[in-house]
């Protein structure tokens, strides 16, 4: 599919929003659109799946078939390569045929959606259908006052959706998930402080991608604790081949989103663990490690740990001699991620700055990452107002257990200007700008007024603050003043104002009025 195919199938997409925008809040339609679009994907896979299974048979389209036994057949088969079933009465294409002759499909159209998590009980793929759909809300007075008011708005919407062709089977690249992606990015610029829980700005994705695939071509795994919707651990593997992904998402809705990504993407769903539950308070991970671990965690979060004794005695926190702070749990979830990392494993995330300078608690652990543990590998400042949600300047850190080249940290600052374009209300990352961090870090240069190398020996001289200026000067000096020329400006200034009281003067002595001066 060319790029200009790509486009179309984005702005298609997005079309429906036309159909519910004004209707319903952009967070209660962004649920609706996303998990129809889902649907449909799920019916043309299983349509195409179907099909090639009823090669050689006497009846060869699957939506025809009525004999049990090859239904049943069908329904083992599926159940092992895609994970779910879906009855050919059940298509996407022929509920929303059913809508058009003025059926009332609302009860048909639940009982299908419950039945695709259904078909999956006691098989594999369970936990990751399991209420999959629980926002589809197809009763919610929020879509229309009355039973025909719903039924109508949502034939409207398969019926939109039901003439857009993905080309499942003639598309090699993943068109349809970044079509997926792009959707729920342009929610995200919508969303307000809520963005942040379930989208990572692409270009920021990226940087992380490629920082934890630096010289590898193959990721065992992949972890991500805040994932919200996938979009992080999806962009890794644009860099790399990855074997399995785990994430965890605490945000109910959020949480169904990032399995959607990943059935959405063509990941198989026994190479990918998205669990629900508080990463740092409910782990579902413990056991395991990870070659590579990124994120972008709530910033400056809150969390219970800090007043609980029995984190200071938690595998993940206790080394480190001091517990984050319960108003901030940034360094928190630092401590989570290395204690998850592989020895052979990169870790990059996005944290506040504050992190780099703050006393206390953060200053203890994060000399003792510096000091004790080498772990810290390179710390990367962005531009403000590059997030949606927040204004706030942001910085990457990257931690690596295992390093190379162990007496020194990276210091890039990519927040000044010439690094970076105003989009909107936004400021944004270009692909150049992208590359220039990537490059930066991995050959670990000093440019002046961009990177820096710093030995450990300077960092303990800085007591361990890890503030940016401190080793990246970007100090403009001015051009030095011709005091003689401004002189000469300054007189000529006055001989103008003298030219122009006198023409003042004069004319208030035509109008027979005093002057102002």
């Amino acid at each position: 599919m060319s790029e200009d195919q790509k486009k179309q199938l984005e702005a298609q997409l997005w079309g429906i929003a036309n159909l519910l925008r004004g209707k319903i809040s952009a967070d209660d339609y962004r649920d609706y659109i996303l998990g129809f679009i889902f649907y449909k994907y799920l019916s043309e896979k299983q349509h195409l799946y179907a099909n090639h299974l009823l090669v050689g048979e006497d009846i060869t389209e699957y939506r025809e078939l009525t004999d049990e036994e090859l239904l049943n057949a069908i329904r083992e088969e599926s159940l092992i390569k895609l994970g779910y079933f879906l009855e050919p009465r059940d298509l996407f294409s022929e509920v929303t045929r059913r809508g058009l002759e003025n059926d009332y499909i609302l009860e048909d159209l639940q009982r299908i959606l419950n039945h695709v998590e259904q078909s999956t009980m006691g098989t594999e793929s369970e936990d990751d259908f399991n209420a999959l759909f629980e926002d589809l809300d197809l009763n919610s007075t929020k879509i229309g006052r009355t039973v025909k008011a719903r039924n109508e708005i949502i034939v409207r919407i398969l019926d939109y959706l039901n003439k857009i062709d993905f080309k499942l089977e003639e598309i090699e690249s993943d068109v349809l998930g970044d079509a997926y992606e792009y959707l729920i990015s342009k929610f995200a610029a919508g969303a307000g402080k809520s963005a942040g829980e379930f989208y990572t700005p692409q270009q920021v994705s990226k940087i992380l991608a490629k920082v934890v695939t630096t010289d590898k071509d193959k990721i065992k795994s992949v972890y991500d604790p805040t994932c919200g919707s996938g979009s992080l651990l999806l962009r890794v593997a644009k860099e790399a081949t990855v074997g399995e992904f785990f994430g965890q998402e605490l945000n109910r809705t959020t949480y169904n989103l990032a399995r959607m990504n990943m059935i959405l993407h063509d990941v198989h769903f026994r190479q990918f663990d998205i669990q629900q539950d508080d990463s740092l308070e409910s782990p579902q991970h413990l056991e395991q490690r990870f070659e590579a671990v990124v994120a972008n965690p709530p910033f400056s979060a809150h969390w219970k740990g800090a007043a609980n004794p029995l984190f200071e005695t938690d595998e993940r926190f206790s080394q480190y001699g001091k517990l984050a702070p319960k108003t901030k749990a940034d360094y928190a979830f630092v401590q989570h991620m290395i204690y998850h990392l592989a020895d052979n494993g990169i870790m990059a995330c996005v944290l506040p700055h504050g992190v780099l300078f703050r006393g206390a608690a953060e200053g203890v652990i994060r000399q003792y990452l510096i000091k004790e543990l080498n772990y810290l590998d390179a710390v990367i400042g962005l531009p403000a107002n590059i997030f949606y949600g927040t204004s706030i300047p942001t910085c990457i850190l990257v931690l690596k257990k295992c390093r190379k080249v162990d007496d020194n940290i990276v210091f890039i600052d990519a927040s000044g200007e010439g690094h970076y374009i105003k989009s909107g209300n936004q400021n944004t990352l270009r692909d150049e700008d992208v590359e220039m961090i990537v490059d930066t870090y991995r050959n670990r240069q000093t440019i002046d007024k961009y990177s820096y190398v710093a030995s450990l020996d300077e960092i303990a001289e800085n007591d361990y603050n890890l503030n940016i200026p401190r080793y990246v000067d970007t100090f403009e000096e001015e051009e030095p003043v011709d005091l003689n020329q401004v002189a000469g400006e300054i007189k000529e200034i006055d001989r103008e104002m003298k030219e122009v009281n006198e023409e003042i003067a004069s004319f208030c002595n035509e109008l027979n009025i005093s002057t102002p001066f």
